[in-house]
């Protein structure tokens, strides 16, 4: 330690503006991607970033633990998911004809909903079902992979959810074909359904109270073999506890988005152990 490193320590004003220092290095160029982002981006909400490649890997990784699969075949679905041309052109043409196109980017960033889309390839569902569609950004990514499993001889079919009568815009052409969104209160559109449902994804009303409550009310409609994902489980400990309840596995991805001041949500898994 140098002697004046050692005279700044036994000064204690002096090293508490040093200590402050070495604190805020770790969140300054936080300020240059939000200048960067108040720039280049149009969004004011639903942010959208991509995941870093390392994120991406520890993503397919966990899948492949709660899905049974070989890391190989994730990694080989995600790669699908981000190379697929046309569903890319088909969000950006539909995003810029909707009412909202002017708030939204030119480039189609998928973050976390990877590890739907790969959820769907390997389990292969014959229902999946979301609460909480907004422009519908996970429901065309999930019938994209709907699609893929029908050209493999799987039927699978979408429900999307949202008291949101303009929700669900970018549900349409050749995805509209599997899928479909059902507006009204999500809690009421799940007493409706019929099962049984293989994947479920809650992403509506961001309470806990209110998750928990659409878990009490598809636990009745899952299949054996079903997969749940949280979207707000970074926030919400309601899927956690549902899983112990249930007795079901429980596990968590933390996203880290690429070059974006929003420090990542995450997805919640549930599955039952095979």
């Amino acid at each position: 330690m140098s002697g004046l490193l050692k005279y700044l320590k036994r000064i204690w004003l002096l090293n508490f503006f040093r200590r402050l220092y070495l604190a805020s290095r770790t969140y300054n160029y936080r300020y240059v991607q939000i200048l960067r982002w108040g720039l280049r981006s149009r969004e004011d909400t639903n942010f959208t970033y991509h995941l870093t490649p390392l994120n991406i890997s520890y993503l397919a990784s966990l899948l492949a633990v709660a899905l049974k699969t070989d890391f190989a075949v994730i990694a080989a679905y995600v790669d699908e998911a981000l190379n697929d041309r046309d569903l890319q052109e088909h969000i950006l043409r539909e995003t810029q004809k909707s009412p909202l196109g002017r708030f939204a980017d030119r480039e189609v960033r998928l973050g976390r909903r990877l590890g739907w889309y790969v959820c769907v390839r390997v389990l292969k569902p014959r229902l999946v079902v979301e609460t909480g569609v907004d422009k519908g950004l996970g429901s065309v990514l999930l019938c994209s992979a709907l699609l893929k499993n029908r050209a493999e001889g799987f039927s699978g079919h979408y429900i999307g959810t949202d008291i949101n009568p303009a929700a669900g815009y970018l549900l349409s052409g050749p995805y509209g074909e599997v899928g479909e969104v059902r507006y009204g209160d999500s809690i009421e559109s799940l007493k409706k359904l019929d099962g049984p449902v293989d994947l479920f994804i809650n992403d509506s009303d961001h309470s806990s109270g209110y998750e928990y409550q659409e878990y009490q009310v598809i636990r009745s409609k899952l299949s054996e073999k079903s997969v749940l994902l949280g979207d707000n489980s970074d926030v919400s400990e309601a899927l956690f506890r549902f899983s112990r309840e249930e007795q079901r596995q429980f596990l968590y991805f933390q996203e880290k988005p690429a070059g974006h001041w929003y420090p990542g949500a995450g997805i919640g898994i549930s599955f039952v152990e095979r």
